[in-house]
């Protein structure tokens, strides 16, 4: 190898070269991973800290280092499962999960069904029906909220989970719809067409083909409407009032009202169990979520 090749490739991993004359190559792989764990540690500091503080006693909360050292305790995690009011940790858990398994159910099960509709059915005002349900989701939730407690009050549904439930089965997010209706359009006609030969109606077709060939797209929706209704606080605020039907996010601000002293090792505790499950769902699905999104952005 001669002089001049020796320095071109030397230089190479700096990306210049005698001729070339440029400075350091800022989109060499070495920089890119540099700023991807520098941003991914700015992100992961918060959440470490969190579980590092709920292994510390209240008094060495305001300690900035990750690891709990000497003040090292499960004493926050024995105080949140007791809960508050009387009422164990495993209650609330119990009540998120009820709320949130049922509204993955009605949500992926709607929204299937009518994004069906409006991908693989010609009917009367049907692109028409399909911008008005896009415009909706523009509109507040808490535009719609004091007719919805109206309404519901009237049912008598109040400190029920009705509320945050019942809607989920009628195709009330038009973002889930969106999503399987762009998937739902990629999938060839001819299928239809041939399953219709066999003597195929919709349903079937929607049962037997639509939905096997769907699993990503619906995996996404799924995940998304579990993480959404896991984490919501709102609703739940709104339409529950007792202890006892306390959904997670409910729980853990009654930790801080529970007593003149906020509870910070037992509320960050109880945060860190609450993590648990969205994390688990995370893990197990990331290949279909992945899948779906990446499907169903660049098809439609």
């Amino acid at each position: 190898m001669t002089l001049r090749d020796s320095l071109i490739a030397s230089s190479a991993w700096y990306g210049k070269s005698p001729e070339a004359g440029k400075g350091v190559n800022l989109a060499h792989p070495f920089f890119k991973h540099l700023v991807l764990i520098g941003l991914a540690s700015v992100m992961f500091y918060p959440l470490a800290w969190m579980v590092s503080a709920s292994l510390r006693p209240d008094v060495a909360i305001n300690n900035y280092s990750l690891w709990p050292g000497r003040d090292f305790t499960v004493e926050n995690y024995v105080r949140a499962w007791q809960g508050v009011g009387g009422i164990g940790f495993a209650k609330f858990f119990l009540n998120s999960l009820i709320v949130a398994v049922a509204t993955v159910i009605g949500n992926v099960v709607s929204c299937a069904m009518a994004a069906y509709a409006f991908a693989r059915i010609n009917f009367a005002f049907r692109q028409t029906l399909f911008a008005v349900m896009l415009i909706t989701l523009m509109i507040p939730y808490h535009a719609v909220l004091i007719p919805q407690y109206l309404m519901f009050r009237e049912f008598g549904w109040l400190n029920t989970f009705l509320p945050l439930v019942i809607p989920k089965l009628l195709a009330t997010d038009a973002f889930f719809i969106f999503l399987l209706t762009q998937f739902f359009r990629s999938i060839p006609r001819e299928i239809d067409e041939a399953a219709r030969i066999d003597g195929a109606g919709h349903v079937r077709i929607f049962c037997a083909i639509i939905l096997p060939l769907s699993v990503p797209a619906l995996a996404t929706a799924a995940i998304f409407s579990f993480i959404h209704s896991w984490n919501d606080f709102f609703a739940p605020l709104v339409y529950l009032t007792r202890t006892a039907n306390f959904t997670l996010p409910l729980a853990l601000r009654a930790i801080g009202d529970a007593s003149a002293e906020s509870a910070f090792g037992a509320l960050f505790a109880m945060s860190v169990l609450s993590l648990l499950p969205v994390i688990g769902v995370f893990i197990a699905f990331q290949r279909l979520l992945v899948e779906g999104i990446a499907t169903t952005g660049l098809k439609g």
